[in-house]
């Protein structure tokens, strides 16, 4: 039961690894403790999996060094991901912003893997748990169906969100085992929990806007929730939201409302209506009600207009919280960037151990660029176990 590489996940980032180690005529097992590799690829872009993104740079990924992606991802690149897609003729799209997704399913990716796995003579367990890993020399790997010895080991174990697909935290507790450093985890690309004030009433209200935290703006839809918000746009900025910090947004930031409203100062309207053109009729009711400016608009004078329209464009709102890893996309954090070679992902102190995709401290927006990182990181590694 001897490899060259052992691989610990059968995920985007650990079955890459093992196709691109494979083709270079490496013996390789991938051991996976769920019945079926890729689970979250399965469930990911609505079952339609957005695979990559067109427009991949370093600045649409999160970490403590935000150079370390750069080499990974300028070795392999989302024009790469998508000829191998051509390759086996899976039809995709465009979504918007440079999203691509498969035409028909998510599973055509995952047999598109396990294609290329076959192809390259990889050794895949599935429903295995690894018990144990030590190193005498090599590694030995020892599971619940036998214990597995290699040269390299690679973990692509992913991070804790979504538990209900079998995340667990086995790479960061290997990653402890060797001494690794650990930046600290927290869940990414998740709903957000209001601070006090409720918008129950709203649950399933959607609007068009721009929200900004830390210096970065995103603009997208926001979705009101029963307890909170989410939609693209507020999970984007859940990777950059501090508690304690507002989260600033610009409700419709293609309208100028200092002008829309000066411009109506003489009509009997009452804000609520006047608003329900441009925004939903429940909001506009309850921005106007929860403010005192239930009245028409020719009651309001110049100061309460610049309120008024201050409050739509610059609506600073508080969280307490996310809604937490069962429903964050992917796990902000995880093995510090500082233990790794960007070029390889091999650690720095441990010759022959790998880490590759959302185990490490690089976790991309939202939009297909945490699957450019699995994808351009397993390549990293498989050219290199």
């Amino acid at each position: 039961m001897n490899y060259d590489a052992i691989i610990i996940g059968g995920g985007a980032a650990g079955l890459f690894c093992a196709i691109e180690a494979g083709k270079r005529g490496r013996k390789v097992l991938v051991i996976e403790r769920n019945a079926q590799p890729g689970r979250k690829i399965i469930i990911s872009g609505g079952g339609r999996c957005n695979f990559t993104n067109k427009n991949v740079g370093a600045g649409n990924f999160v970490s403590r060094n935000p150079h370390f992606c750069k080499s990974a991802l300028a070795r392999y690149t989302p024009q790469d991901f998508v000829e191998l897609v051509r390759k086996h003729k899976i039809a995709y799209y465009e979504k918007t912003l440079g999203q691509l997704f498969c035409r028909e399913s998510s599973r055509q990716i995952i047999e598109m893997l396990l294609t290329e796995c076959r192809n390259s003579r990889v050794d895949l367990r599935t429903g295995c748990s690894v018990e144990s890993v030590k190193k005498d020399g090599g590694f030995e790997v020892k599971t619940d169906q036998g214990t597995f010895r290699s040269d390299s080991l690679v973990i692509a174990t992913g991070g804790i969100s979504f538990p209900k697909v079998g995340a667990t935290d086995i790479g960061y507790k290997i990653a402890r085992q060797f001494g690794l450093q650990i930046v600290e985890m927290r869940p990414s690309l998740v709903p957000l929990v209001f601070s006090g004030q409720s918008y129950r009433e709203l649950a399933g209200v959607s609007i068009d806007a721009e929200l900004s935290a830390d210096s970065i703006a995103f603009r997208e839809n926001i979705l009101f929730t029963h307890r909170g918000l989410s939609g693209p746009a507020v999970l984007q900025v859940s990777n950059y939201w501090q508690k304690a910090k507002p989260v600033e947004i610009r409700l419709k930031p293609e309208l100028d409302w200092a002008a829309e409203l000066f411009a109506n100062r003489e009509s009997k309207k009452r804000l609520d209506n006047f608003l329900s053109a441009h925004l939903p009729a429940k909001f506009a009711e309850r921005f106007a009600s929860e403010n005192g400016w239930d009245r028409p608009l020719n009651q309001f004078n110049e100061s309460d207009l610049n309120a008024i329209a201050d409050g739509l464009t610059r609506w600073r709102v508080m969280f307490k919280d996310t809604e937490g890893y069962d429903k964050a996309e992917v796990t902000i954090g995880g093995v510090s960037t500082n233990e790794l070679s960007s070029k390889t992902m091999e650690s720095i102190k441990i010759s022959g151990l790998f880490f590759v995709g959302e185990v490490v401290d690089v976790t991309g927006w939202l939009g297909g660029y945490n699957f450019q990182w699995a994808w351009s990181s397993g390549f990293a590694a498989g050219q290199a176990v």
